[in-house]
This record gives structure tokens, C-alpha cells and sequence, in this order.
């Protein structure tokens, strides 16, 4: 390897990430061709981070959703949740990222016709936009009020925990936690003497030649959708057969009981069935939320700007193949071991603790 780097005139070294990038990126956080190709690799790793962070939550609720669904007692409900969760695991992801992107949402209305929600929130063939938040001059003096407002959360927390050992009463820890993080900001927005926040909605506006764009609020480009959708909806499915493997798995004379001690159907589900099945469910989800991450690489295939597809721009320009391929490999891997470690925390923590 390194003899053929030789013959090339090239020497194994990552100093070329200083050098001047010569392409543009349209996606995720400011760039110019000027830019050097450490910040490109930057904002593909940003691009990632962005889709997996947001998949993760989005998969694991509608995986939840469809999990439960998978198992009630409503014939319909039950039909439409196990349809979804077959046909979704049985084609490949890919597939699924090209329907998406080429027959829905580039099928969506133009900017002219847009579908617009309250909000206001537009949906068309260029993008989503919706209202964003702002930080304003005065935002400096507020982010004191926010530590704060976490430091007592987690305070609480620790002292609720020992409510149950100690009283056998419930803990009430959400509702208890939620108090200093919503008492600790609001105290400190009516000191400020201007609004820390502002709200920036959408606008569309007709630039010259009656060319319409969209300006203010945040814009999810169409290949980002694609993206988003497609490894959430194809996450959630597989997701859904762990949730409904964990729920199995609980002993079903415990529903049987609270049922009889009279708890509804939901109360059982929250309170006896689910905290259960976690210490089931969380090891395979593990793996599920690694593989959300990986497939991320598949947004070349549909122009989104991740990881991979500007890594292999860089790859082209700078013919600097084993690096480039290092970096790819080390980011991913870390992204893997970070939710790894992060998941197997949790796990431990939710299992019963032998003597």
C-alpha cells in the first residue's frame, strides 16, 4: 500500500485536511469551496449525527407504537400493525429510500402550491419547513437559569429514588423533575429584559423572475426527509417485533392480577408489563439503533450529504483513498461504541440486581 502511495508521489499524512476543499456543500452548516476539508468532513459527520439522532427517537416511539399494536386485541389494528411490520422487513431499505424520495416527496406540490399547516408549517416538493427558535443578545445572560434548571432536576431525581425503598409509595419522578425544569427558566425570562428566544417562522418569498424560496424557520431539504422517513420507518418495523418479543415474555399471570385488582389496560401496560419487558427488549434494540446508524450510509443513494457521500467527494478530489477510508471506519465505529456504551449503561441499570 504504502509503495504504491510512493509511485503516486504521495505520502501517507492527514495534512491534507488543511488544503482548500474546491466543491460546495447544500447541506447542514455553512460552507464554501474555500473551506478546507477537515470542516467538510466536519459537516458530513454533523449530517449524520443529525439523521441517526432524530431516527433513533422517531424509530423507537413508532416501533413502540406498532409493537403494542401488533398484539391487540382489535383485529384491525392488530392486521394493519403486522401488514406494515412485513412488508417493511422483507424489502430491502434502498428500495425503500428511492419510493420515498423519487414517488412521494418529489411528487409533493411546489413551493406555489405548498401544503401549509398552522405553525406555519409548508410542506412541498422542496423540503419541510417549520418555525425554529432563536437565540437573541440576551440569550447569555438566560443559559445560567437552564444549568441551573437541570442541576436541580437531577437533584430531585436522586431524592425521589429513595422514596420507594424507603415509604413503598410511588415516586412520581417525571412530575417531581419536571418542576425545577420548567420553574427555574420561567423565573429567569422575567428578569430578562428582553426575550432570551424568539420564535422565526417560515416565510415564502418571491425573489426576482417570480422565483419562490423559503426563508427564516428551519427546512428539512427533501433528501433529508427521505432519509429520516425511510430509516425510521424501516428501523421501527424491526423495532417493533423486539418490543413485541419483550411484552411476550412477561409472565401473563401478572396481567391476570391486575387485571383483577382492577388497573385499565393502559395502567397494566405502564406500570406492570413494560417496565419488565425492558430488561428484555433494550439488548436487541441495542443493535437496532447501531444499524440505524450504519444504514445512514445508504443517503447517497438519494443525494443526501452524510458521512459517506461527502467523504467520497474528498476521496475524488485529494485522491488520498486510505485515509479518507481510515476516517470513514474511526467515525463510525465511534458513533457505534458511543450509543453502544451509552445503551448498555441503561441496560444495567434496569436489571434486577441479584444477591
Amino acid at each position: 500500500m504504502l509503495s504504491n502511495y510512493r509511485k503516486r508521489g504521495l505520502t501517507f499524512s492527514f495534512g491534507f485536511l488543511d488544503e482548500e476543499a474546491s466543491f460546495d456543500l447544500a447541506e447542514g452548516l455553512p460552507f464554501s469551496p474555500t473551506d478546507s476539508y477537515a470542516r467538510a468532513f466536519l459537516i458530513g459527520v454533523v449530517n449524520t449525527l443529525r439523521v441517526a439522532g432524530l431516527g433513533i427517537v422517531f424509530a423507537t416511539l413508532l416501533g413502540l407504537i406498532a409493537g403494542i399494536a401488533r398484539l391487540s386485541g382489535n383485529w384491525l389494528v392488530n392486521r394493519i400493525a403486522s401488514v406494515y411490520i412485513e412488508i417493511i422487513r422483507n424489502t430491502p431499505l434502498l428500495v425503500q429510500l428511492f419510493f420515498l424520495y423519487f414517488a412521494v416527496i418529489l411528487n409533493l406540490p411546489g413551493l406555489q402550491e405548498a401544503i401549509m399547516l398552522s405553525g406555519p408549517i409548508y410542506l412541498s416538493n422542496r423540503g419541510f419547513a417549520f418555525p425554529a427558535l432563536r437565540p437573541t443578545s440576551s440569550f447569555g445572560s438566560w443559559w445560567p437559569f437552564l444549568v441551573a434548571a437541570l442541576i436541580g432536576a437531577l437533584v430531585l431525581l436522586i431524592l425521589r429514588r429513595r422514596t420507594v425503598p424507603s415509604t413503598g409509595r410511588p415516586a412520581f419522578n417525571l412530575l417531581w423533575v419536571g418542576v425545577p425544569l420548567i420553574a427555574f427558566p420561567a423565573i429567569g425570562w422575567q428578569f430578562m429584559r428582553g426575550q432570551p428566544l424568539i420564535l422565526d417562522p417560515p416565510e415564502l418569498v418571491t425573489m426576482s423572475g417570480g422565483v419562490m424560496r423559503i426563508e427564516g424557520g428551519t427546512i428539512f431539504s427533501p433528501e433529508f426527509m427521505a432519509l429520516l422517513l425511510g430509516l425510521v420507518i424501516y428501523t421501527g418495523a424491526f423495532i417493533a417485533e423486539v418490543v413485541r418479543a419483550g411484552i411476550q415474555a412477561v409472565d401473563k399471570g401478572q396481567t391476570e392480577a391486575a387485571r383483577a385488582q382492577g388497573f385499565t389496560q393502559g395502567q397494566i401496560l405502564r406500570l406492570i408489563v413494560l417496565p419488565q419487558a425492558l430488561r428484555v427488549i433494550i439488548p436487541p434494540l441495542i443493535s437496532q439503533y447501531l444499524n440505524l446508524t450504519k444504514n445512514s450510509s445508504l443517503a447517497l443513494g438519494i443525494g443526501f450529504l452524510d458521512l459517506y457521500a461527502v467523504s467520497s467527494t474528498m476521496l475524488n478530489q485529494s485522491g488520498r483513498v486510505v485515509e479518507v477510508f481510515l476516517m470513514i471506519m474511526a467515525s463510525y465505529l465511534s458513533m457505534s461504541l458511543t450509543i453502544s456504551m451509552i445503551m448498555n449503561i441503561v441496560n444495567r441499570r434496569i436489571q434486577i440486581v441479584e444477591r
